[in-house]
């Protein structure tokens, strides 16, 4: 059975203390046992036209979909969920399956 992925794309408004959010999703997924990892990163070489503004991405595993339903229900990730959408100015999110080419060594 494949693993699950949560990615999630932002672009934060300006005046966002970017890295009180970051710990506020390390908070949020040490918090949370579906969670099987967890990664984030900053871009910081991609051009502006193929970025479209975005700046954060935040990646999730999870071992099935079943455990993706559980961390969304979850109530930290209800309560974080708030917040966390008031200093987006905009997002992309995808929910797959992965599909592993060329597995991690």
């Amino acid at each position: 059975m494949a693993e699950f992925k949560h990615l999630v794309i932002v672009k934060f408004r300006e005046g966002v203390v970017v890295e009180e959010m970051v710990k506020g999703m390390e908070k949020l997924v040490s918090e949370i046992d579906a969670v099987k990892s967890f990664e984030w990163g900053q871009d910081v070489e991609g051009q502006e036209m193929l970025t479209q503004g975005f700046t954060h991405v935040f990646v999730m595993t999870f071992s099935k979909k079943e455990d993706y339903a559980t961390f969304v229900a979850h109530p930290s990730h209800v309560e974080f969920s708030g917040p966390f959408s008031t200093a987006i100015e905009k997002i992309v999110v995808l929910d797959f399956p992965s599909v592993a080419v060329k597995p991690s060594a």
